[in-house]
């Protein structure tokens, strides 16, 4: 007869093994607006949080249920398109802010197994045509990335 300590340890390995840890939730200032989002990242390109000290990539590793990146992904993108919207216009600081959240977004889709980079290159495709706001928004989008990769 298995003794009771032996069948823990197999139920533990096993709840692990299919994925039974517990992932720290999604903080619900990630999906709280893109609004929201837009105000936390006038700081860029100084490190970003939201919340109670969330970093973005944060809400886009955390983001594993399908409601969960549905949510973000809308929230995210939202303020991504808005903030491109005003790049191109020739806002750099619209520049700024939006290389950092496409950087945080891909060091946050980086830590997962890879549904959070479709997350990302929605982000991504915001900020394709940015330039056309001229040399000043594509050096601070590219400012931004690299902030958004290393502090994001």
């Amino acid at each position: 007869m298995p003794r009771p300590a032996a069948l823990v340890a197999l139920a533990l390995v096993t709840a692990t093994a299919c994925g039974g840890r517990d992932d720290p939730p999604v903080d619900p200032a990630c999906t709280a607006s893109p609004e929201a989002i837009e105000r936390a990242l006038a700081r860029a390109p100084q490190p970003v949080t939201v919340g109670g000290g969330t970093r973005l990539s944060d809400c886009v590793s955390r983001a594993r249920s399908d409601a969960d990146l549905q949510t973000a992904g809308v929230v995210l993108t939202g303020a991504a398109e808005h903030l491109a919207e005003r790049a191109r216009g020739g806002d750099a600081r619209a520049g700024v802010a939006l290389g950092y959240l496409v950087g945080a977004a891909r060091r946050g889709a980086a830590r997962t197994p890879g549904l959070q980079a479709q997350l990302a290159r929605r982000m991504e495709s915001a900020a394709a045509f940015v330039d056309e706001g001229g040399p000043a928004v594509a050096a601070a989008l590219e400012r931004g990335l690299r902030a958004g990769r290393v502090t994001g």
